[in-house]
């Protein structure tokens, strides 16, 4: 068999609507779809968006510790395992398609993988599909515009802390923020503090029947899904074309 194509898909961040045509003909032309699930064993949102577009006897569910962040030691022996289910599939199969929520070039498990089966599979043609993120649909359901004329975009995950997100709300430009679920209060806090609490937005379960879309400044400090996206647009004045 000539060399094996391990395809990374972004799905989009939850509307199955969302994922593109491309990446529907993707999943549809692979041998399996490979989907990420939890420790948990929960059906995660890639697979329930990859259910939509090919048969469930086609999906090979792999456990990655996604949500292990204090045992190092755990989430290595994870990965480790993860990537050698996966490895062992494109022994086999002349293409493996992995579906990752939102896009697999932006914060995603995909990137990781990658590089393992480079290590373990030589030869194995990597490719990525691109997805709609998080931060378009919340734009899109909310109104909020992401940029206008010179403005520039700054992306912060919060799982590397509030003062990464102080930074970017003090500089110029939208900020948006990820992940952020477990740190709600900080967050609401740090925007307060900047003078960007009236015009942010956050959203979660976006394009889901949970789906919650609200302004950043009712947020209470009760914890939020871990998957929910701020959006602080830039501080614009002067109108339409302000910035052009």
């Amino acid at each position: 068999m000539g060399n094996s194509r391990l395809i990374g898909v972004g799905v989009g961040p939850g509307d199955p609507e969302l994922v593109t045509v491309k990446g529907v003909n993707c999943l549809r032309a692979a041998d399996v779809v490979v989907v990420p699930v939890m420790d948990t064993g929960e059906r995660g949102r890639a697979e329930a968006t990859v259910l939509h577009y090919v048969p469930e006897e086609k999906v090979v569910r792999v456990v990655f510790a996604l949500n292990e962040r204090s045992d190092r030691g755990r989430r290595e022996a994870a990965w480790d395992a993860a990537g050698e289910r996966v490895a062992g599939l494109l022994r086999t199969h002349g293409i493996v398609a992995f579906a990752t929520i939102g896009d697999p070039n932006v914060y995603s498990t995909f990137t990781y993988l990658a590089q393992t089966i480079g290590d373990v599979v030589p030869g194995t043609v990597v490719e990525t599909v691109p997805g709609i993120t998080a931060m378009q649909d919340l734009a899109a359901r909310s109104g909020a515009v992401l940029t206008e004329g010179t403005e520039p975009l700054t992306l912060v995950p919060v799982t590397a802390g509030a003062g990464a997100l102080k930074d970017a709300l003090n500089g110029p430009g939208t900020v948006v923020a990820y992940k952020f679920g477990r740190q709600a209060q900080e967050v609401a806090a740090v925007l307060r503090e900047t003078g960007r609490l009236d015009d942010a937005v956050w959203g979660s379960a976006l394009g889901l029947p949970e789906e919650s879309i609200r302004p950043a400044a009712e947020l209470d400090g009760a914890p939020l899904p871990y998957l929910s996206t701020l959006i602080a647009p830039a501080r614009r004045d002067g109108g339409r074309g302000g910035k052009l």
